[in-house]
């Protein structure tokens, strides 16, 4: 009887990016586009879904979540700043919140570090040099199912679109 590999959790996906961070021959390899954001597809583990990722100065993703997945990033190259929300938020059914005092959270995410997260997090992620490049390694399981976009203004947190997998072809 065979019987199949436990899924990966948010852990095992930190420990993955971290060690993909470190292979520098791979991060030196991604192209790097000043007009905007490049990605590499790599083979994560346990049937989860990577990617590779170059951040020209100045860019960011905006406010977002990644549904049902749980996933790690870590930077490999440059400085990437994270904003997320400390507050576990309804996962349907709304359009607008108006968040709490205290729910914010900031990190400095320079080359070799990360952070592993749960289903539903939202955060944005930038890289808010005006002059040099960053390269971050991701990791989701299961597979981006959809990924919910937010704006953000003030206190209030509105959901913008939601995209599948269809729409990042």
């Amino acid at each position: 009887m065979r019987t199949s590999a436990p899924a990966p959790t948010a852990a095992h996906l930190l420990d993955f990016v971290r060690r993909v961070a470190g292979d520098t021959a791979l991060v030196a390899s991604l192209p790097l586009d000043p007009g905007g954001r490049t990605w590499l597809r790599l083979d994560g583990p346990g049937g989860s879904e990577a990617w590779l990722i170059g951040w020209p100065p100045g860019t960011g993703t905006g406010w977002h979540d990644h549904a049902d997945s749980v996933g790690a990033f870590l930077t490999a190259a440059g400085t990437l700043r994270e904003h997320s929300l400390a507050a576990r938020l309804p996962t349907e059914g709304w359009r607008t919140l108006e968040l709490t005092a205290g729910i914010d959270r900031t990190r400095e995410l320079p080359a070799g570090r990360g952070r592993a997260f749960g289903r539903h997090h939202v955060h944005e992620v930038l890289n808010e040099s005006a002059t040099e490049h960053a390269v971050s390694v991701h990791a989701y399981y299961p597979p981006l199912p959809r990924i919910r976009r937010y704006s953000r203004d003030g206190a209030l947190l509105r959901l913008e679109q939601t995209e599948g997998p269809e729409d990042w072809r």
